[in-house]
Formats: structure tokens, sequence, C-alpha cells
């Protein structure tokens, strides 16, 4: 969240990094001769790294203490805003996010609805509770407890259970706290980007990367490599191949026989990524880049253990779809994100 520069929020931070380094005020502004931000110069390295650190500990799950702020001259207003009116200066991007964003930044111990509310009140610090009521009918959900042994798999994006309430990683109120973390922070961003990207002779490319857990960060194996376990080497060639198409040509588009995959001896079916569409509001494609088959084996990530696929088997699943309507609804409710902006802020 970007706050600004002197809301109440980043100024708590400020105050409690002070206090940590030496430098609380004792007496009321005036009555002495340093100030607490030259008391702070005055200070070595060593102290203000350890109250920096200190503080962002200190701090609310999935949160850090210290972000980047709005000034009204260097940072001039919100991002959300700002991409909205497409005050961009690129001409081309290619954007993507991953299936679950949130999940390594929500305490894991959301179980009921009230779980979910107090949640978010600790979250989202300037809503009041109509706009928390706002948040439970865009992203609705049973008021039931989620037992701690319900099945969690991973959604097919534009069929059945949807993000919302179901994950690898997740279901019911939990997973329903983990969406509104990663949309909000993550996803529903890629969406305001690609739309800023669109138009006015810009144009963008946007992608979901989905293979399980699809956790914030595991895509990077892919692309930069060694892949993991999970990633058969059709993916991986694919996904290189968009990224360097799209940097050498402005277009991420890949041959039909590399998306569909050497393994699954496809080579004449077309596929939505040989002649990707750009992203437009009235036309808002992605493509999905998953994976089907493959061999199961138990894996740890980020303290999760979950069953992954891995070799002999995999095949790509590369697919075009609609970011719109996408795991529910998807676009509608980054519209809605966007709408509370300054009481997010983002």
């Amino acid at each position: 969240m970007q706050y600004g520069y002197k809301d109440w929020l980043p100024s708590q931070s400020y105050y409690a990094f002070a206090t940590q380094a030496g430098c609380a005020p004792s007496r009321a502004y005036g009555a002495g001769s340093q100030t607490i931000f030259d008391c702070l110069v005055g200070k070595d390295t060593n102290t203000l790294i350890n109250a920096s650190a200190t503080i962002s500990e200190s701090g609310n799950f999935g949160t850090w203490g210290f972000l980047p702020v709005t000034d009204g001259i260097f940072v001039q207003d919100l991002p959300s805003q700002q991409l909205l009116r497409k005050k961009v200066n690129g001409q081309n991007a290619l954007i993507g996010n991953n299936a679950e964003e949130g999940t390594i930044f929500t305490p894991q111990n959301i179980t009921t609805e009230g779980d979910l509310v107090a949640w978010l009140q600790i979250t989202f610090p300037l809503f009041t509770n109509d706009d928390i009521a706002k948040i439970l009918l865009y992203y609705p959900s049973s008021n039931a407890s989620t037992a701690l042994n319900a099945p969690h798999f991973a959604t097919s994006g534009n069929a059945g259970p949807s993000a919302l309430n179901e994950s690898s990683l997740g279901a019911g109120q939990q997973q329903r706290a983990q969406n509104i973390y990663a949309e909000t922070t993550f996803v529903c961003p890629s969406y305001w980007m690609a739309e800023a990207y669109s138009d006015r002779g810009r144009t963008s490319y946007k992608y979901q990367f989905s293979v399980p857990p699809a956790l914030h960060g595991t895509d990077v194996t892919v692309y930069f490599g060694p892949a993991a376990a999970n990633i058969g080497p059709d993916l991986a060639l694919a996904f290189r191949q968009i990224w360097g198409n799209f940097i050498t040509t402005n277009n991420p588009s890949i041959p039909a026989s590399v998306a569909n995959g050497a393994s699954s001896g496809n080579n004449t079916t077309s596929n939505g990524a040989a002649n990707w569409p750009p992203f437009t509001v009235y036309a808002p494609y992605q493509i999905d880049l998953n994976q089907t088959g493959g061999t199961p084996f138990l894996a740890t990530t980020s303290s999760y253990n979950i069953t992954e696929y891995g070799e002999p088997g995999l095949q790509n699943n590369i697919t075009l779809v609609n970011a719109w309507t996408w795991e529910a609804g998807r676009g509608y409710r980054c519209d809605f994100w966007r709408s509370v902006g300054a009481i997010v802020p983002e």
C-alpha cells in the first residue's frame, strides 16, 4: 500500500523506528535544539539497521514497516490511478501473475468468517464496517468453519470451484483471505498495468502461471532455470520462448508446436499462444500456462506438504482464456479494488 508521506500509518512506523533508535522525543516541539530527524542522522549505521529490522518484523503478518509513499512531487499519485490515466512511458508490456500469489503472505489460522473479518480490520485499517461488508460481498463464501483436513485442489480458472474458495493450499475462509490478499496486492495491479499499456499506440500481453501450487515467485525457476521438479521441459521451453520473443520482437507469440509441447506429439493443432492477442478492455484475453499429466510426488513448498506432479508424463496445457471472467469474475473485483484506492491505498 502506498500511503501519503504524512498519513497516520507510515507516521506510526516512523515514530516507532525513531523510538527504537533512541530518538524518541521527550519534550514538546521547540523545547530542544534537535529534531527527531536530526537525531536519526547522528546515529550509526548498525543502530539504524537494527531499528528498521525490528520495526518491520513487528508489523502485521505479510506486510512491511516501510514502503513507498506519495509525496506529491517525486511520487505524485497512487499507481492504480496513474495506470487508469495510462500514465506510462513504455510502449509494450508483457505482464503476468501466478495463480496463488497471496498464500505465503497470509496468516494460516483463518477458519471462520469472524477470523476473516478480524484479519480484514488489521490488514485494511482505514476500512469501515460498510467497507468490510463490501469485501464480503465481492468475495462470497460460506459462514461455516473449514475443517483443517478439507481437500485442497487447484481450480481450473474458468469452470467449477474458483480461487474465491479453493486452491492447492487452502479452502473456505482461509482461501478467501489468501485470494483477497493475492488480488489486491499482486494480481489486480497486473490487470491495471495490462490495461494501461493498451490503446494509444501501446501494446500489452497478459498471462497467468498456473502450475500448482503456483505460489508467488515459483515461476522464476521456469524461465531462469534450473526448473523445479514440477516443471516439464516442454513448459520451460515454451515460457522461455515467450519471454525471448517478446524481448526481441515485442510479441510473445510462440509456434503452436512449442506451445503444445513436443511430448504431446501434437504439432498441427492450433494454440492461442501462437497468435497471442493483445490485452484490451473489450477483449481482455490472457494465456494460461499450465500442465496436465505427470507422476505424483510429495513436496514441501513454503512449509506446506502437498502433492505435486513431475516427470515422466507432464504435458503442456497452454490455453487462451478470458481474464475478466477468470476465477469467477476477477476483472470485476479488480475494478472494485481500484474504486477504493483512497482507503486501501494502492
